[in-house]
């Protein structure tokens, strides 16, 4: 699917150094230009930038259409908002650096009022500190606890930070109707104010949220990668090789529980290379398959990571605060097993370090470590039931 519509674009995309553009663009443009000069309010504007090809055109739209407003009239200030969790798809991660790079750059040559920043995770709140320190289990469909920690409470922060110094800020994202059944439903669950692009947050009081892509197609998508120049410099053709390569797309810059579902679906996506939620990581699969043949490493922690999850063996009896917890199904009773003992997570933490050594590049920073041998010597010290949390 993706190469049949990339090909259908080539002469265009082969075109992109003469800047051609399509109708349909310039009214996205010209509409997002329209809604920053609105004379209702100058809220910041905070972009869910991920790095992907949805994110990418309306980073795209809302550059072009500052550009094109006068220097005396930028008067709203626009801040282009990633998130890394840390255990994100190298090649991704690697592509949203460079793009952040180049966005900063042009923000800078022609003194665009722009703020590129990335969120992350509190130390104490990162993938590993959560697995190898406190014990989580492996995150699955119905304990997925990463996608909160990980990805909406660090980006939720930085929102409310601007709508606490200024009354109020817009949230501007990637939505399209044409993504998914799921996607077209929770869109239309919640309309625009009468008169408005802009629809309150449900969840982040004083944050608005305006959808300037929601009406593209997949292809409109893909025309505008393929005809038309990022206004920062380059082309988008490392993006679509990204694509060509995972067959895959990008896990959307999530603000709610609501959303989550774009994280961890059998739907291929670039997502958290650690994610056990899917069976089988396609896109990260695809870059081994592309050549990438060091990446076998990470899928092979990934695969033994979610084959250990339910494994007796490597379970507590008790929760973390000392509760031994059953289930009732019918006649049957069954016990939920606690967080992985510290045996199991030190043997995680040997085998991450073997995977890191065989992967070539840090898969865990010093500071995590340092941080889960913390948590380990206050867990042996302490009681189960003076510890806060119940994983």
């Amino acid at each position: 699917m993706l190469n049949e519509t990339l090909d259908a674009h080539r002469e265009g995309f082969l075109g992109s150094v003469s800047g051609i553009e399509t109708d349909f663009w310039d009214e996205v443009v010209l509409s997002v230009r329209a809604e920053y000069l609105s004379d209702a309010q100058d809220y910041p504007w905070i972009i869910g930038f991920s790095g992907g090809k949805d994110s990418t055109v309306v980073a795209q739209a809302a550059f072009e259409a500052l550009l094109q407003v006068a220097p005396s009239k930028r008067k709203r200030h626009v801040h282009f908002v990633s998130n890394d969790t840390q255990v994100e798809s190298p090649l991704v991660m690697a592509h949203l650096a460079k793009v952040q790079t180049a966005i900063a750059s042009m923000t800078e040559s022609f003194r665009l009022p722009v703020t590129v920043v990335t969120t992350r995770p509190a130390p104490d709140k990162t993938f590993w500190t959560l697995l190898i320190g406190k014990g989580y289990p492996s995150p699955n469909q119905t304990m997925r606890w990463c996608t909160d920690r990980l990805k909406i409470q660090p980006t939720r922060r930085y929102i409310l930070d601007n709508v606490s110094a200024h009354g109020a800020a817009i949230v501007v994202l990637g939505v399209r109707l044409d993504e998914s059944d799921s996607r077209r439903n929770s869109i239309n669950k919640f309309q625009n104010l009468a008169g408005s692009n802009l629809t309150p947050h449900s969840e982040l009081p004083g944050a608005f949220i305006y959808r300037p892509i929601v009406h593209l197609t997949l292809d409109d998508v893909w025309e505008v990668l393929g005809r038309c120049q990022p206004p920062w410099g380059g082309t988008h053709r490392d993006l679509i090789q990204l694509y060509r390569d995972a067959e895959g797309g990008e896990c959307p810059v999530v603000l709610s529980k609501d959303e989550a579902p774009g994280c961890g679906t059998s739907n291929s996506r670039f997502g958290c290379w650690t994610c056990t939620v899917v069976d089988k990581d396609k896109s990260l699969q695809g870059f081994v398959d592309s050549g990438n043949h060091h990446f076998s490493a990470l899928i092979e922690f990934r695969v033994w990571l979610k084959g250990i999850r339910n494994d007796p063996r490597y379970r507590s009896v008790e929760r973390r605060n000392g509760e031994i917890r059953f289930n009732a199904r019918g006649e049957q009773i069954q016990h939920v097993p606690g967080p992985f003992t510290i045996q199991a997570r030190k043997m995680i933490l040997d085998r991450l370090l073997a995977a890191q050594t065989e992967y070539g590049e840090p898969l865990i920073s010093h500071d995590e470590i340092q941080q889960i041998h913390a948590i380990w010597a206050e867990e042996i010290s302490q009681p189960a039931r003076q510890r806060g949390d119940v994983a």
